[in-house]
C-alpha cells in the first residue's frame, strides 16, 4: 500500500491510498480518483516526503528481556527468588503441594503447574497454596 497526498484543480488536498503507484495512475487515468471535497476527477499527486524510520545503531538490539518498568522489574526479581529457593515439580505440583500436607513426604519449598479444579480442592482442603504471576519457563527443542 502506498499513501498519496493529493490535490484537486480547485485546490482541494486530500490523501489517498493505493495498492501500488501503477494503481493510481489506472484508477487515475480512467477517471476514478476524485476529490473527496468536490468531486472533481482532475487531481494531481503532491510533492512528499517518505516515511522512513530512523535506522538503528549498529549492534544496538532490542532487549526484549529487559524490565521496562518498575512493576516489571519487580516480578522479575520475584520470579528469580521463586526460582532459586524452590523447586520446580510441574504438573505433579497439586499431589506433592498434598502429599507435604498430609505428611507422607517431606515439606520443602515447591512450585509448578495445577489445573483450576485441582487448586480449588487444595484449597478446600486447607492445604496452603497461591498462584504465581507468572508461568514456568518452558524448555525448547
Amino acid at each position: 500500500m502506498i499513501r498519496y497526498d493529493l490535490k484537486c484543480t480547485k485546490g482541494h488536498d486530500f490523501d489517498g491510498w493505493f495498492k501500488s503507484a501503477e494503481a493510481f495512475d489506472s484508477l487515475s487515468k480512467a477517471g476514478h480518483v476524485t476529490c473527496t471535497i468536490c468531486g472533481v476527477a482532475d487531481v494531481e499527486k503532491r510533492i512528499m516526503a517518505p516515511a522512513v524510520r530512523p535506522a538503528r545503531s549498529l549492534g544496538e538490539k532490542p532487549k526484549l528481556t529487559e524490565p521496562q518498568n518498575d512493576i516489571q522489574a519487580a516480578m522479575a526479581e520475584m520470579r528469580r527468588k521463586v526460582e532459586e529457593n524452590s523447586e520446580y515439580v510441574g504438573l505433579n505440583f497439586a499431589a506433592e503441594a498434598r502429599a507435604m500436607h498430609e505428611g507422607t513426604i517431606d515439606e520443602r519449598s515447591i512450585y509448578g503447574e495445577a489445573k483450576p479444579d485441582e487448586a480449588r480442592a487444595l484449597l478446600e482442603d486447607g492445604i496452603p497454596v497461591a498462584p504465581l504471576p507468572f508461568m514456568p519457563k518452558r524448555q525448547a527443542n
